[in-house]
């Protein structure tokens, strides 16, 4: 086997011990000369297995609180030095430095002591230097020495230990450096953004685990999952999230943590084709659906409520990939896994991230979540007439949808539901003529339905077009140098227009 390396003596400094007993015995059982210091070197006393304090080695005591401990030339000469360069040789010999072939170190926990909202003092003890420093130095000695960089690999290590009696070869330790620099550099930066506090002048992200999806947007394209999916949901049902269910389950997550009414939305490519709120979750359901039918087909579901029995029997008519929901009753989801390829998620309460980021031409751009929302206190009556009592809720019903559909929309809402959207394109002319023709369609009477824009008008058209269509109240940020002009027609036909000064485009 290709650079086949034997393990003779090891260190060992680990904060916490759990699965490291088997390892120990294992050690010990093969001859190995352990060296250790504190907690970890009584945790292997305890084992009853012989130990070498680091103290005895470096003639040096732990000082300075336990702060520095290893750091010394009697143990990163032994970790090191070159095995085949004989000058290195003759000064471990001259200063009596053994070779130290194994490292296995567990990191101080950083990242759980700031979650825990412990103080800046405990947190900045929690920065390991010690243990970062013999992770660093094994790894880049990894033709010689063996890293273990935490709890992570132990069964790896095991599995050498007990399959080839200790022998290393030098793709496993390679491999092992890999994960003790992936190990140590998220590490750094999460040290980093603590201390950077908001600062936007470099871009860093360390995700420790992912998924490997079938295929990305499309199927000659490769795609991965960086993150934590499980504990955002509780998959009770179905088969794998792909690519693109995931860009939809992110949509819709998104847009019903707009709503604290009963709601139900219905998504396909990001945008909601179907969204209604009402006291009864099968009546938001059916109104949602009625939405647009056609594209609610292969669609993905979401509810902020408990699905019902009731709901569940309605919703099972239809063909969809993914259902999303904070519970289930037991009846509601018996039915709904009697397809065993629908995904049904339970979401869980987690915090989602502040900032969004994706990768732009040769680089990454980044910006924070656009968390405005509307109420009737930011709206400005801009016109001779006011909204109708019943307009004021129609018209944050129907800014909130605005602000989760694509750019250039228009969104036709009425009674909490939407009727209607023009989503995504070029011309805000356009998307209002889309979301009419779409309500039409589906036979929704746009008389005293009520309009939003995700951007300012520039010219009178678009007013003008959905007066003629029946709406009766519009909300736009308005900021055109030409808002005089929309509202001239609105007051010249009696339409009521709202402005929020708060744009909301989304690409």
């Amino acid at each position: 086997m290709s650079g086949l390396k034997k393990i003779k003596k090891a260190l060992i400094s680990v904060y916490y011990k759990d699965n490291l007993e088997p390892i120990i015995h294992q050690l010990n059982q093969l001859g190995v000369q352990i060296f250790s210091t504190g907690g970890t070197q009584e945790f292997i006393e305890k084992l009853g297995v012989p130990v070498t304090p680091v103290e005895t080695l470096t003639s040096y005591p732990s000082i300075l609180g336990g702060r520095v401990k290893t750091l010394h030339p009697k143990i990163f000469g032994g970790i090191l030095s070159r095995r085949e360069l004989q000058s290195d040789i003759d000064q471990l010999e001259e200063y009596e430095i053994p070779e130290i072939d194994l490292v296995i170190v567990d990191l101080y926990p950083f990242e759980e002591t700031v979650k825990s909202g412990a103080s800046e003092a405990d947190i900045i003890e929690k920065i390991d230097i010690g243990g970062i420093s013999l992770i660093r130095a094994a790894a880049k000695n990894f033709k010689d020495v063996v890293i273990v960089p935490s709890k992570g690999q132990y069964q790896y290590l095991l599995n050498i230990l007990t399959q080839t009696e200790g022998a290393s070869t030098l793709t496993q330790r390679k491999e092992l450096a890999a994960a003790a620099f992936n190990v140590s550099s998220h590490y750094d930066t999460a040290i980093f953004g603590f201390f950077n506090d908001g600062n936007t002048e470099v871009f860093k992200q360390s995700i420790q685990s992912s998924k490997v999806l079938r295929y990305g947007e499309n199927p000659h394209q490769r795609g991965v999952f960086y993150g934590e999916l499980d504990k955002l949901f509780t998959k009770l049902s179905g088969k794998e999230l792909s690519y693109n269910n995931l860009l939809d389950v992110d949509a819709a997550v998104n847009l019903i943590a707009e709503f604290t009414d009963t709601t139900f939305a219905i998504l396909k490519h990001n945008n909601a084709c179907g969204l209604a709120s009402r006291p009864q979750l099968v009546d938001a359901w059916k109104d949602a659906l009625a939405g647009d039918p056609v594209s609610a087909f292969g669609g993905i579901l979401i509810t902020n409520a408990t699905v019902d029995i009731a709901t569940a029997e309605e919703i099972n008519k239809l063909f969809f990939e993914v259902i999303i929901a904070p519970d289930y009753d037991a009846k509601a989801l018996e039915l709904l896994m009697s397809k065993p390829n629908r995904i049904i998620l339970k979401q869980n309460k987690v915090a989602l991230p502040s900032w969004t980021f994706r990768t732009l031409l040769n680089g990454v751009i980044a910006q924070e979540k656009d968390t405005r929302t509307e109420t009737q206190k930011d709206m400005q009556v801009s016109t001779k007439t006011a909204p109708a009592n019943s307009d004021w809720s129609d018209l944050e019903f129907a800014n909130k949808l605005v602000k989760h559909t694509k750019s250039n929309t228009i969104v036709l809402a009425k009674n909490k539901q939407l009727l209607a959207s023009g989503v995504g394109q070029t011309s805000r002319v356009d998307a209002l003529k889309q979301a009419i023709l779409k309500a039409e369609t589906f036979g929704f009477n746009l008389k005293g339905a009520v309009m939003a824009s995700d951007a300012f008008f520039p010219f009178p058209d678009c007013v003008e077009i959905a007066h003629k269509a029946g709406i009766s109240a519009v909300i736009q940020p308005g900021g055109s140098i030409k808002d005089k002009d929309s509202v001239a027609y609105c007051d010249a036909t009696g339409v009521a227009m709202v402005m929020t000064g708060t744009r909301h485009f989304k690409h």
